[in-house]
């Protein structure tokens, strides 16, 4: 009588943490509360300075002028005595070089200079910025099932997302710390298999306009964790 009392009490407390745990949806749904608390993402306005280190290269410094509301996107860099910039806002696009609107060719491929690749900075600077509140995003598919997991010595809940095909392809982890629920690494492969793309690690915090973003971002290759840079946020 006393052993089955013991394996129905095992049972139902066994039940009761199945029933907490949580769901991909509100892991992530736990750290936007945690980052973004009073839901201003979606009317973001703000100046981001960063500056990147990459091995063997001199540092760059960009600044990054985000307006949801208007659909505008800004970006200035500078580098090794150059500067370039570009503005889009809706269908407009605008790039300029060292002040100009007017370069050569030459320049123009030299700075990779072009709307497409503007828009491609734009698409990266509000995608990681705007983590983890982008992954509300249509034709984002956020996993049900949530791994306790061990990442670099610290336990986090790991969470896949993957996208609709006419979003993206690549297969994304995010690694929530289980008492805040801060995003603190994120990953992404090409094709899992083949153990390619990145891992960020993410640390500090800075508040931007009641949004708590990640201050230090180091990138390195998932394959052998060959380090690849770092973008500070000032």
């Amino acid at each position: 009588m006393k052993v089955g009392f013991f394996f129905l009490i095992v049972l139902c407390i066994s039940q009761s943490i199945l029933a907490q745990e949580s769901t991909g949806p509100e892991v992530v749904d736990k750290a936007i509360a945690f980052h973004d608390p009073n839901g201003t993402w979606a009317s973001f306005t703000g100046t981001l300075n960063v500056t990147m280190e990459t091995p063997n290269s001199s540092e760059r410094r960009s600044t990054v002028h985000i307006d949801l509301p208007r659909s505008k996107f800004v970006l200035e860099v500078s580098k090794d005595g150059d500067s370039y910039a570009y503005r889009l806002e809706k269908d407009n696009c605008e790039i300029s070089l060292n002040g100009s609107t007017t370069f050569s060719k030459e320049d123009a491929e030299k700075f990779r200079l072009s709307c497409d690749r503007g828009t491609m900075y734009r698409n990266y600077y509000t995608y990681l910025y705007g983590l983890p509140m982008k992954l509300k995003d249509q034709g984002t598919r956020i996993h049900d099932k949530v791994t306790k997991t061990t990442f670099k010595g610290k336990t986090y809940l790991k969470v896949k997302v993957t996208y609709d095909s006419e979003v993206g392809e690549d297969t994304w982890y995010f690694y929530f710390d289980p008492e805040t629920y801060a995003m603190e690494v994120y990953q992404f492969y090409h094709e899992e298999s083949k153990n390619d793309g990145e891992y960020i690690l993410l640390s500090g915090m800075e508040e931007i306009n009641g949004i708590k973003m990640p201050k230090t971002r180091k990138w390195y290759y998932n394959k052998e964790d060959k380090y690849l840079g770092t973008d500070h946020l000032e």
